[in-house]
């Protein structure tokens, strides 16, 4: 005894144009959100927070990064993505013949946790933002595959210059035991509020 369902799409539903009203779908009947050119104006405009220059900061803000479980799939992905295939970073039976209880990260796995545009920072510099200029970091305890990583980053100094000033962050990463991983520093280049 089978049972046969069948799934039609209406007419409607495949002449769909979004810059029409949503009745002609089924759903409830409203005007269309954007015109074309204002879907284009708007995400060219789209913010997630208002704009900051250099001197809107303060030494001591802190700005924190999404937390990262560091699992066998980021392990692979990085593998991919850098080619650097030692087996400290991918075998575990090679790590632990070694003394170690699982896969060690990469230092550039655990560096790019502090990626700044995984948060909101380089939202609030969109119009500010000249470069970003230098990077230093050094690694203070190993990261193994199952750890789970908390970014930050804090604004250390402020160097101001003429029309631009150069904002020195603090980079750090602390594991799930609250244990400091990481540590850096970050330059960025920024305008100076317009006059």
């Amino acid at each position: 005894m089978g049972m046969e369902i069948v799934l039609q799409r209406s007419p409607a539903y495949l002449a769909y144009d979004p810059n029409k009203n949503f009745a002609s779908v089924g759903l409830a009947t409203r005007a269309p959100l954007f015109s074309t050119q204002e879907r284009y104006t708007h995400m060219k405009s789209h913010q997630l927070c208002p704009q900051r220059y250099f001197e809107d900061f303060q030494v001591g803000e802190r700005f924190n990064i999404p937390s990262r479980t560091m699992t066998d799939a980021l392990f692979a992905a990085f593998q991919m993505a850098s080619g650097d295939n030692h087996p400290i970073h991918y075998d575990i039976a090679y790590c632990r013949a070694h003394g170690m209880p699982h896969m060690l990260a990469h230092g550039f796995q655990v560096l790019i946790q502090t990626a700044a545009g995984a948060g909101l920072f380089p939202h609030m510099v969109e119009a500010s933002l000249k470069a970003f200029i230098e990077q230093s970091s050094r690694f203070v305890k190993p990261v193994f595959v199952g750890d789970t990583l908390y970014p930050s980053l804090e604004v250390a100094e402020l160097v101001p210059g003429r029309t631009t000033g150069v904002l020195i962050m603090r980079s750090e990463i602390r594991n799930q035991r609250d244990e400091v991983v990481l540590e850096g520093t970050q330059k960025y280049l920024l305008r100076k509020r317009p006059a």
